[in-house]
């Protein structure tokens, strides 16, 4: 006797398109009745936001979710191994930015996926994080940073690989990553002066121009201190956990143990720092070359080449892509003086290829 699902099937594939027209691009979604015309900053947003609204109501306990990309033949990537791994919500682009599509996806598949980005759990939670009431030694009492904040900050620098164009600078990436994390649940972001100085970021104005121009914030405050801006990327106001949480990972972010990331080394060389110490465990790490080159958005080629800085700079002991199984595996060096660190970050600052 065949029994019954009490389950009701549900797709678990949303596709977005950017289609334009006179005044700006207009969002049209094969569920929904078409959009308006949207001005072409925010066209990007809109998108994610739309997307992670479907996948929010069309929601699926994990035993239930299937790799939808294997029951579609495998279409959507080149030729692997086969479905491995837990199902995963993949995001992916086309190159001109114009077609948008949430999936579920087995590790594997979504992997082989090119232009492709995992979207972490904590960014699609059923509703706006609550504020939650701290006691005044909440903060002393916190246990020292570990996993999770390691983990928080994998996962938001995967999903700004998908959020932000390709073209985004290392510089405004590392902004936007603490921005993320910094926001109250309302979106408002307050970033004193002194915090940018400390970032050497302070003074560039470009970076703020360069977020609004891809449509994922405004700011707002001018020239005061704090400054303010707030975020136009509405995936990221429902994050969980709370806020106090994604602070701590704000500030692992700036000093990502066990890595003594100099402020001095130039702003490609943190951030590819920032990436190895979010993908290593006890001392080493690894990943995949694919997803190395979306978090820090650079090509493989260049990417090698910050790798043999880090190496120079004596932050990684060694690298080495291993090609057969097409994976960058990664030692980290013991702790050094940080004079020396400091010193030896300023002579590379000056060398050729180190953008800023």
């Amino acid at each position: 006797m065949r029994l019954a699902s009490t389950h009701a099937t549900v797709q678990r594939i949303w596709t977005v398109h950017l289609r334009p027209q006179t005044g700006g691009p207009a969002l049209a979604c094969p569920r929904c009745t078409p959009g308006p015309v949207l001005p072409a900053a925010s066209a990007r947003s809109a998108a994610l936001t739309h997307l992670a609204r479907h996948a929010r109501a069309d929601v699926l306990p994990g035993h239930l979710r299937t790799c939808q990309c294997r029951t579609r033949g495998c279409h959507w990537h080149p030729r692997h191994r086969g479905c491995a791994g837990p199902v995963l919500l993949a995001l992916t682009c086309d190159r001109s930015g114009r077609v948008w599509r949430l999936a579920d996806a087995c590790a594997a598949c979504a992997a082989a996926m090119s232009h492709t980005a995992v979207v972490p759990s904590t960014l699609l939670a059923a509703g706006r994080a609550q504020p939650v009431a701290r006691t005044p030694d909440a903060a002393r009492n916190s246990p020292p940073f570990g996993p999770a904040e390691q983990r928080r900050v994998r996962e938001m620098l995967t999903y700004l690989a998908a959020a932000l164009p390709r073209f985004s600078s290392p510089a405004a990436r590392l902004l936007a990553l603490q921005c993320a994390l910094r926001a109250d649940r309302h979106g408002q972001i307050r970033l004193p002066h002194g915090f940018l100085r400390g970032m050497r970021l302070h003074g560039r104005a470009e970076l703020w121009l360069e977020l609004e121009h891809a449509g994922w914030l405004h700011p707002s405050g001018g020239r005061r201190s704090p400054l303010q801006a707030q975020l136009l990327d509405a995936a990221v106001l429902h994050q969980t956990p709370g806020r106090t949480a994604r602070i701590r990972a704000a500030q692992w972010a700036l000093h990502p143990t066990p890595l003594a990331i100099s402020p001095a080394l130039p702003s490609a060389l943190r951030l590819a720092s920032l990436a190895l110490a979010a993908h290593s465990t006890a001392g080493a790490g690894g990943g995949e070359p694919d997803v190395l080159t979306r978090q820090c958005g650079q090509p493989l080629q260049q990417l090698e080449d910050l790798l043999d800085q880090l190496v120079r700079a004596r932050l990684v002991s060694s690298w080495h892509h291993h090609h057969d199984s097409d994976e960058i595996r990664w030692e980290l060096s013991a702790h050094s003086p940080h004079g020396e660190d400091t010193a030896r970050s300023e002579s590379l600052s000056r060398q050729p290829g180190s953008s800023p």
